[in-house]
């Protein structure tokens, strides 16, 4: 159960960044343009980072990979399913026009409705979620590399 706080309380603090965002964006009418949506990964990625970073701190010398990348997923997923649970929420309850004028391009071509553009939110959260976890992995794991008496006397002198 411990090992699950953490992460879970990192996702929670990360779908409330991405929820404020959302809603700063649509007080000046800013959340219906898809590119400010490529902040949503910068926030996702400090979230990511910093789980995993505590993590490795609380585990010390006994944190492994498989550690680090299972709470970086955990965190990841449950922050994706919280905001596109807000999101779905936001476009059928608080604002019926938001898709609309989101969408004012695709609807006239497309069959467009609320649940694909929720499946679309949550598979870019989840899709980001692998790619960053897996990224941040590499800055946190240990190296396998081993000291050769050559390299230890070249960073000495």
């Amino acid at each position: 159960m411990k090992r699950m706080t953490l992460p879970i309380r990192y996702s929670c603090y990360t779908a409330i960044a991405l929820i404020m965002y959302f809603l700063i964006l649509s007080i000046f009418s800013l959340h219906i343009n898809p590119l400010f949506s490529l902040f949503n990964g910068i926030i996702l990625s400090v979230g990511l980072y910093k789980t995993i970073q505590h993590v490795k701190k609380e585990e010390g010398v006994n944190y492994r990979y498989q550690d680090g990348f299972w709470a970086g997923m955990l965190m990841g997923f449950v922050a994706t399913i919280l905001f596109t649970v807000f999101f779905g929420i936001y476009a059928t309850h608080i604002s019926s026009d938001f898709l609309n004028k989101l969408l004012a391009t695709w609807i006239e071509g497309y069959n467009t409705t609320v649940g694909l553009v929720l499946f679309v939110v949550a598979i870019m959260g989840f899709a980001s979620t692998i790619v960053l976890t897996l990224s941040f992995m590499q800055l946190f794991k240990e190296s396998w590399n081993i000291k050769t008496a050559r390299s230890v006397s070249i960073s000495e002198g």
